[in-house]
This record gives C-alpha cells, sequence and structure tokens, in this order.
C-alpha cells in the first residue's frame, strides 16, 4: 500500500481528485513544478507570498517572473501582465493568498491559450469553492497543506487528475523523501499540544519574547524574511534542480518538510483531517466578524458570503508597530510577506515586476489575522485606535476591486 494512502484517500473523497500525500505542501508543489515543468522555465507567480516557495521554485531549476498584483489582496492581476511576458511563461503559480482565491477562471484561459500548465498552491484555500467548484481543481495539479488548518502543523497533498499521474508522482516522491524518525515523529505530534498550551495558559507574549531574546526565530531580527544568504544561494542554483541544495531555506520553519511520517503521526493527522468541516466552518464566523470592521480589505467584504479563510487581510496604517504591540494582546501575526519577493531576492533570482508599487503597499499594510480569534483581535484593534490603511488615487485606478458578481462563493 503506497505511504500516506488513507490519508490520500481521504482527501481525494473530499476534492474529488486523485491525491498524493506528502510530508508538507512545500514537498507537495516541489514535485508538481518538476513533473509539469522543464529545467530553465519561467513561471509567473505573485510576489506578496512565501519566500519558502521562491526557494522552491529555484531549487525545481525555474525562474520566478513576478507579477503585477492588486493592492487589495496581493493576488496576480492577469490583465497587468504584459502580452510579451505571457508569451515567454512556461507555467503560472498561483498563491491563494490567505485563502482568497485568484482569478482562476482568467488564469486558466490565458493557460489554455497558450498551451502551459497552471499550477495552483492552494495551501491556504483548502475549502474554498469559485462558482462552486473547488480552489485545487482548476489547474493541472494543486498543492494543499494540513498544517495550515486544524493545528495539524504538518502534512500535506498534491491533486492531480488521474490515477495514471497519481501513481508516477508517488515513485518521485519515494525518492525524495528521507527516512522516518522517532525523534521527528514526537516533534511532529508534541507540537500542535505545545502551541494549544501556550494560548491556553495566556503564554503568548512571554514565549514569544523569549523565543526572540534567545535568537530562535528563523527569521531576522525585525524582519519578515529569512536572510537570502546570496553567494551560497548563487552556488545553489549550479546544482538545481535538486532539493538538497535548497535545504537550508526550504526547511525554515518547518526543518522536518521532507521526512517521512510514521504511522503514529499519519494517525494522528487523520484524526485532524475529520475536524476540518467544524475548523472550516468556525473561520468562516470569524470572517464574518472581521468582514464588518473599518479594517478589511474590499476582496473580504465584497462578494457573496464569508470564505473559510486562512487568515483575514486587514488593511492597516503602521503596520509594523502594530504587530509589535498586539503581542502585549495575547497575538502574535505571522505570514507576513513583506518585502515583495522581486524586491527582497532581486533580479539576480527573480524577474521584477512591471509595476512593484501594488505589491509593495499591499504588503506594508496588510495584517493578516486568524479568524479563530476573530473577537480578540478585534478588541485589540479598536483598543489600539488601528486607522484603516487606503491605497492613493494612483493605485486605486490602476486596480479595483473585483466585481462581486465575480466573487468566490
Amino acid at each position: 500500500m503506497p505511504y500516506g494512502s488513507r490519508l490520500a484517500a481521504a482527501m481525494t473523497r473530499r476534492l474529488g481528485r486523485e491525491c498524493v500525500y506528502t510530508p508538507s505542501a512545500r514537498l507537495a508543489l516541489y514535485l508538481a513544478l518538476r513533473r509539469w515543468c522543464r529545467p530553465g522555465g519561467r513561471v509567473l507567480m505573485s510576489p506578496v507570498n512565501d519566500d519558502v516557495i521562491l526557494f522552491v521554485v529555484l531549487a525545481a531549476g525555474l525562474r520566478p517572473v513576478t507579477a503585477p498584483v492588486s493592492p487589495w489582496d496581493g493576488t496576480i492581476d492577469p490583465a497587468a501582465v504584459p502580452e510579451s511576458t505571457w508569451r515567454s511563461l512556461d507555467a503560472v503559480l498561483t498563491t491563494n493568498l490567505y485563502g482568497i482565491p485568484d482569478r482562476l477562471a482568467e488564469l486558466r484561459g490565458r493557460c489554455d491559450q497558450l498551451g502551459i500548465p497552471l499550477i495552483e498552491d492552494a495551501a491556504h484555500a483548502i475549502g474554498t469553492h469559485v462558482a462552486g467548484q473547488p480552489v485545487g481543481t482548476f489547474g493541472e495539479a494543486a498543492a494543499f497543506s494540513l498544517s495550515k488548518h486544524v493545528a495539524a502543523m504538518a502534512g500535506g497533498f498534491l491533486a492531480v487528475k488521474d490515477a495514471r499521474t497519481r501513481r508516477e508522482l508517488e515513485i518521485l516522491r519515494d525518492d525524495l523523501l528521507t527516512p522516518a524518525r522517532l525523534r521527528a515523529d514526537l516533534a511532529v505530534t508534541l507540537r500542535p499540544l505545545a502551541r494549544s498550551t501556550v494560548k491556553a495558559l495566556h503564554l503568548v507574549r512571554p514565549t514569544w519574547r523569549a523565543m526572540q531574546r534567545l535568537g530562535l526565530l528563523e527569521r531576522d531580527p525585525g524582519s519578515y524574511r529569512m536572510p537570502l544568504h546570496a553567494p551560497r544561494l548563487s552556488l545553489a542554483g549550479h546544482e538545481a534542480p535538486s532539493l538538497p541544495p535548497y535545504d537550508p531555506w526550504i526547511r525554515v520553519d518547518l526543518n522536518d518538510y521532507r521526512v517521512r511520517h510514521g504511522a503514529f503521526v499519519r494517525a494522528q493527522l487523520a484524526l485532524r483531517l475529520n475536524r476540518l468541516d467544524t475548523d472550516l466552518a468556525h473561520r468562516r464566523a470569524g470572517v464574518t466578524l472581521l468582514a464588518g470592521t473599518p479594517w478589511a480589505s474590499p476582496a473580504v467584504r465584497d462578494h457573496g458570503g464569508p470564505l473559510p479563510l486562512f487568515r483575514v487581510p486587514l488593511l492597516v496604517d503602521d503596520r509594523d508597530a502594530l504587530v509589535d504591540r498586539l503581542v502585549g494582546h495575547g497575538v502574535v501575526c505571522g505570514y507576513l510577506y513583506d518585502p515583495p519577493l522581486d524586491d527582497y531576492a532581486g533580479a539576480e533570482f527573480v524577474d521584477p515586476a512591471p509595476d512593484p508599487e501594488p505589491a509593495r503597499w499591499f504588503a506594508s499594510h496588510v495584517l493578516p489575522v486568524d479568524p479563530l480569534l476573530a473577537r480578540r483581535v478585534t478588541k485589540a484593534l479598536t483598543k489600539e485606535r488601528t486607522r484603516a490603511a487606503e491605497p492613493g488615487p494612483a493605485l486605486t485606478a490602476r486596480s479595483t476591486p473585483r466585481d462581486s458578481r465575480t466573487r468566490p462563493v
């Protein structure tokens, strides 16, 4: 029986597509890029994205091409991508940032016209539908994450169209996995329990401050990005496509991202996956509350119903100072992707967006809020007298919120 087949079968029933189980979504995404993209190919992606994803793309031997985005939600604006760029592409990679769907119908249409694959990063968007169709079923493949939902902090899937492709990818996955280790399994099992205990005992603030002081965080102090180490990254490029040279970057925040999980870990993940629908319902309730606040992005307010977002993008002034003050309210804000990838990595490693300002504005003003903490955060933001941010006329003229009739339901 293939590794993780029971978990994969559960996801297949939910999604209606063949699924491959992986220890992480980042490994699932690497599998997809290796399967559908030739080395040296050019991949369109949003610059408002996790730096880990940038390194996954580089590890696959591909050239990231950063796209112009909407200042309201950080998603790719297909109409703003130059025709010359479209004609140069070998694939498109979505983000579905915080669970807000990309413009999937438009991106699918352009990929069909060009004869190139659409690969969906659906790590934030499990349970989200567009016009009744699940995110993750528009492209040739889609990477999902259990780390982002049901407090699993491990596990992923790669969804594909047919069983033959699934079997091919299982072979490729097995070649990339490192052997199971008891210590790694214990860490995967205990990590969610430790986080729950910290929250239950109201120890978020002292725990976070202690980790900062002890240097236990894998990002630069005062930065939302990991150190680039450009000379070492350039050397790794000579060995791409290959994962091991890029492990120092791809493993950040999830060091066992390609370690084979033992049976106990997989059983625990199966129990958590069974609670996914309850988790999604609670998220919708939190999104409803946050959508009614003055800080909510129009991407959250202007659609036909609440999405089960992983994080709710609020747009606020003086975001960085606010992030620090929220720790005092027991709220640690993660998943901040600032600066945009083209500013972070530079032209040596990525093609910069033709119009970088919308991404810069969104990345520096967005406050991603866990909808499960909606009441606590709303109370904290009110107490802090938080001001809503609005893009200037120049940005607004370049990109307006999507019409509510095209919103996901």
